[in-house]
């Protein structure tokens, strides 16, 4: 812990080991070349770097990694990039492959697993974490080789095929029933594999653990998880917010001894680490090999937007997050928005994406303050939300939004009356956490009171179901400027 709390304290100092590590790699890629950047023995300075390299998204990044996918070497990082890891984040039917190299995996994904189990050991000294099994939830972990001699799946598949093998060991299911793709075959395998074993960690995407553990309760008869597993301690999350969730683990969970704890970990990179049991925010984790640089929300919609390092962040302000890494994404705009809530360490909180604005008539509602007020909204209620989603609702004559609408998925089915109750209840949560939203909403003149819809149990996973999206890695966006998802969910609850 002495070298983890070292990079954390010193954010200005681990960055720039990192900054310097990387500029060390560039010139050996096509990519650096491409760019200026044709001797190792030159170190490039920040200005150069930035001068020399635009901001790319993955579109304009895109012809550097179909020419490391096609089989090419040293393109984005040097030697032959083996695996592409397949994003499937949104419901587009467009995926991402973002490249996975052995630096990142090593310096990247599985230093920061060890960190977290570190960190969490540090403050809970007495959790015998390591005498039972872990129970991880990730996508399908079937890989598919080209003809370049390249794999590509989910990053869990990726993962999972370089685990060393003290980690596999401890590791539930095996690889037989975690490989399947059929979703609604292997949720009922793992589900009767876990039910006898000792498990103690959880890990995956919420609704997904969801799943999988109510039918582990179906199979055993038992009431709480408690009960199955007496040992269970840990419950590392993340992929999206677990404040809609709380409620419903704290019923399944209701051990004094169990923890929850954030991870920001994607396709792109392990990016933070909720270090601090008794803070909602997480840990930015800078000596994982990638630089960071942060985009203001002023400069968004900037031509060239300006750039800030770590050392000129403020607390309290949001900005978009662009990486450099040991994978060979340069200056790659990650397209999360994050607000800064301390600088020593570098903590954030997630709280939103630069697609995922709820903004039809100027309401700017974020991901964060949706599901703070959901929460709100719920934390009476005996039912516990799912999953939800919400969309704009457009007057029929006109086809101007005077409205938000809501889908929401719960554990029980909820009655009409409640869906009424819960729509003031949410209005005036909303109205509280948005200020925006609180005047569009004033006197109803811009913005109408929401509507809720609630679906049956079940209704999310149709709908992905029905998209070939079952598995542990996909999610349905909860913020839509469009309404043909939230229409569809209601077509498959109405059938």
């Amino acid at each position: 812990m002495v070298e983890i709390n070292d990079t954390l304290n010193h954010p200005v100092k681990s960055q720039d080991v990192v900054f310097r590590t990387l500029m060390a790699t560039l010139p050996q890629t096509q990519f650096g070349s491409d760019h200026g950047f044709l001797s190792a023995e030159s170190s490039p300075s920040l200005k150069e770097f930035q001068k020399n390299i635009p901001l790319r998204t993955y579109d304009e990044i895109k012809p550097w990694i179909l020419r490391s996918q096609a089989g090419e070497r040293d393109v984005l990082w040097p030697g032959k990039t083996q695996w592409f890891a397949k994003s499937s984040g949104t419901t587009s039917d467009r995926s991402k492959y973002l490249p996975v190299t052995k630096e990142a995996l090593k310096t990247g994904h599985y230093k920061g697993g060890r960190d977290l189990l570190a960190m969490f050991c540090e403050q809970v000294p007495h959790a015998p974490l390591y005498g039972g099994k872990h129970l991880i939830i990730g996508g399908s972990s079937k890989l598919h080789s080209d003809d370049s001699g390249s794999s590509s799946g989910d990053l869990s598949a990726i993962i999972i095929r370089n685990l060393p093998p003290w980690v596999e060991m401890r590791r539930t299911p095996g690889r037989k029933i975690t490989m399947l793709d059929d979703w609604e075959k292997k949720v009922d395998l793992m589900a009767e594999k876990v039910v006898n074993e000792d498990v103690r960690i959880l890990a995956g995407i919420p609704s997904w653990m969801l799943v999988v553990t109510k039918r582990v309760l179906e199979i055993s008869g038992a009431k709480t998880l408690d009960e199955v597993w007496p040992n269970l301690w840990l419950y590392m999350h993340g992929g999206v917010g677990f404040a809609p969730y709380k409620a419903e683990f704290d019923r399944l969970i209701q051990s004094d001894n169990m923890h929850y704890m954030e991870t920001y970990n994607a396709s792109e990179g392990f990016f933070a680490i909720q270090d601090d049991l008794m803070r909602d925010d997480m840990a930015l984790l800078l000596s994982h090999g990638i630089f960071y640089e942060f985009i203001p929300l002023s400069e968004l919609d900037s031509k060239n937007p300006q750039t800030l390092t770590t050392e000129e962040l403020q607390i309290n302000r949001e900005y978009e997050l662009v990486i450099s890494t040991s994978a060979g994404l340069w200056r790659y705009k990650l397209g999360d928005i994050i607000r800064v809530t301390c600088t020593a360490p570098l903590r954030i909180v997630i709280v939103g994406r630069t697609s995922s604005f709820l903004n039809v008539v100027g309401e700017e509602l974020m991901i964060t303050q949706t599901e703070l007020a959901l929460s709100r909204a719920f934390r009476s209620s005996p039912h516990h939300v799912q999953d939800f989603i919400v969309a704009p609702r457009f007057d029929i004559d006109s086809g101007n939004p005077i409205g938000h609408e809501w889908v929401i998925e719960c554990t029980t089915n909820p009655s009409s009356t409640t869906a009424t109750d819960l729509a003031n209840k949410l209005d005036l949560e909303l109205r509280s956490v948005n200020s925006d939203y609180d005047a569009k909403r004033s006197g109803s003149m811009i913005l109408s009171m929401p509507i809720i819809n609630f679906v049956s149990p079940g209704t999310f996973e149709k709908w992905l179901s029905s998209h070939n999206k079952l598995g542990g890695q996909h999610k349905i966006p909860r913020l839509s400027n469009s309404r043909q998802l939230l229409d569809e969910l209601l077509v498959i609850t109405n059938r």
